[in-house]
């Protein structure tokens, strides 16, 4: 029987929350909504550099003209309303036994 080798615990090393573009621009939205649902109430914004830049009645459309505009870069596009998101409900796919 050989002896066990009780090694050291690893060195854990945590770093610094990434700094991510989509999120700060999806706090920008949160930051901004009270002043929307004034302004923009039942509509999808996109918001870039914590500004809105496009807006309208239609989510794709919206980010489209965001992009058209700003180039391939993170943005964030909500829907302003005082009410939660409707959950989406996907189906599980059925296993089929044979």
């Amino acid at each position: 029987m050989s002896a066990i080798e009780t090694l050291p615990a690893p060195e854990l090393c945590f770093a610094a929350p990434v700094d991510d573009k989509w999120e700060r621009e999806r706090r920008a939205f949160v930051r901004l909504l009270p002043d929307l649902l004034v302004t923009h109430r039942d509509q999808f914004v996109a918001v870039h550099q914590g500004q809105v830049i496009a807006r309208g009645p239609d989510k794709i459309a919206v980010a489209l003209q965001a992009y058209r505009e700003h180039g391939q870069v993170p943005i964030y596009v909500g829907l302003v309303s005082d009410q939660p998101p409707v959950p989406a409900r996907i189906p599980s796919p059925r296993t089929l036994n044979y």
